[in-house]
Formats: C-alpha cells, sequence, structure tokens
C-alpha cells in the first residue's frame, strides 16, 4: 500500500480563464493527508474553500463547477486530471479569479508544474476506491461506465458531426507516464461557428487559437498534435470529472460522453461508497 503526497513546494502559474477570459493566477500548495484538493479563492472575504468532490459540482455546461457557498470555481477538470494521475492526494489550489488558467488548453501545462514542485511523501495511506460492480450512467444514445479492473483504463468513443472529426476510439491503460505522453497534451477543441453563441452565453470569452483546436470550413486552423486529439481530450476530461470521486481503479467505458455524464458517474461511485 502506497501513501498519500503532496507538492514538495508551492508553485504558481498565470495565465488566462477559457470561459471567463479574466486574468488569474494559481498557486498549487503543499496539505496535510486527508485534506484532499482544495481550491481556495484568495480573492474573496475570508478566503472560501470549496472541496474537489463531485457532491459539489452544480454546472456541468462547457466545462465542470464547483461551488460552496461564495467558493465558485469552474473549468477545474483538467488541472484536476493532472493531479490526480500524476498521484498528488493533497493540496490546496489558491486562486484569485473564478477559472484556473486554461493555458494551451491541455494538461500538459500544470503536469510540467507538477513536476517541476516536486512531490513529497506523507505518512497515511493512500486511499484508493477499487471498483467491485458496475457502475452505469445512461442518457440517449451516450453512456458511461466503470468495470471492476486491476488497474485504470479508459476506453472512449467519440461521435462528432463535423467532417474532420468524425468516429475517434482511444483506448488507454493510465498511468502517470501514459497519461503525461499521450493523453494530457490533447486539447480542447472549438468551432468557428459556435463562437459567437458562446459568447453571448458568457462562455468561451477566452478562447483563442493559443488554447484550442480551432476547426473552420471542414479543417483544424492549427495543427494538431496528435490525429485523434479529439478523442484523448475527451479521456482527459473524462479523468479529471472522475478524479471528483478520488482514487480509482477500474475500467472506464463511454460513448459519446461529456462533463454532465461523467459527474454523475463519479457521484455513484461516491454514494456506493457512503461518502457523499
Amino acid at each position: 500500500m502506497q501513501n498519500e503526497t503532496t507538492l514538495a513546494r508551492r508553485i504558481s502559474y498565470t495565465g488566462i480563464g477559457l470561459h471567463s477570459g479574466q486574468d488569474v493566477t494559481i498557486t498549487l500548495c503543499p496539505a496535510p493527508a486527508q485534506t484532499g484538493i482544495v481550491f481556495v479563492r484568495t480573492d474573496l472575504p475570508g478566503a472560501p474553500q470549496v472541496r474537489a468532490c463531485a457532491s459539489y459540482v452544480t454546472n456541468t455546461m462547457r466545462a465542470t463547477t464547483l461551488e460552496n457557498g461564495p467558493a465558485k470555481v469552474f473549468t477545474v477538470e483538467h488541472l484536476l486530471a493532472a493531479l490526480a494521475m500524476l498521484e498528488v492526494d493533497n493540496c490546496f489550489v489558491e486562486i484569485n479569479a473564478v477559472e484556473p488558467p486554461v493555458a494551451d488548453g491541455s494538461s500538459l501545462a500544470f503536469v510540467r508544474l507538477i513536476e517541476e514542485a516536486g512531490m513529497q511523501a506523507l505518512t497515511a495511506p493512500r486511499q484508493v476506491f477499487y471498483v467491485t460492480r458496475e457502475h452505469t450512467v445512461r442518457v440517449d444514445d451516450k453512456f458511461i461506465t466503470i468495470l471492476p479492473y486491476d488497474g485504470l483504463r479508459v476506453t472512449f468513443t467519440s461521435v462528432n458531426p463535423h467532417p474532420a472529426l468524425g468516429v475517434q476510439f482511444g483506448d488507454y491503460e493510465i498511468n502517470p507516464a501514459t497519461f503525461t505522453e499521450q493523453i494530457a497534451p490533447a486539447r480542447t477543441i472549438g468551432f468557428m461557428h459556435e463562437v459567437k453563441a458562446l459568447q453571448e452565453k458568457g462562455l468561451a470569452l477566452g478562447g483563442s487559437m493559443d488554447n484550442a483546436v480551432v476547426y473552420e470550413n471542414g479543417k483544424a486552423l492549427n495543427p494538431l498534435r496528435f490525429p485523434d486529439e479529439l478523442v484523448r481530450h475527451k479521456i482527459l476530461d473524462v479523468l479529471g470529472d472522475l478524479a471528483l470521486a478520488g482514487q480509482l481503479r477500474g475500467h472506464i467505458i463511454a460513448v459519446k460522453s461529456g462533463h454532465a455524464l461523467n459527474t454523475a458517474l463519479a457521484r455513484d461511485i461516491l454514494a456506493s461508497q457512503n461518502r457523499l
């Protein structure tokens, strides 16, 4: 059995929020054992906190939102995926705006930040939740399920009507190395024809070709990192959202799943462990 970990030192990163368009600095800080991942809104009176737990999810439109009283943060999934897959169990995330920086639209900047800070082992044993039965969430032709499995594996089928995307399939055995090399660099996807409508809803205000793969007239306007970058980013989102249920071991299988189904599955897993 491994012990829990935290970061060896504080480390900061400054950028812009994908949806809010606000300048923001996050500081990843060491935290005691059994703290979990906790967001601290340093820009608000009293620095209110919200824990990265599925029971605090309040919105899943285009991103995952956590909220506990005045403490609200959204688009947390890319950072949470990096922390969980690099096995950082405890961390205070000090943040001076409502949304973490988007960086390049992937998790890679957060992976590098964690690597630069270094890891420190703690004395408490790590709590790993081994799935013992099927958990499934299904809505129309979309679903996500997790099955008992000796490890962590994600199998995802993405179906997109865009001619340059179509059906993409990914199947990965997840560990820190495969996550860092194969999943973390995959960026979020955007379409030029959606920009105006999203911005009218207060979304994608910080989006640009520097932090997303943008499609127009049937092709990507910026170079892809992987031919199947979309499905890899979908897997990244799954890992970040399911981190809201803790360190999991199981085989995740999904078709066309998004944040709503992902976080619903996380809540179901928590409920089965009586941890809501």
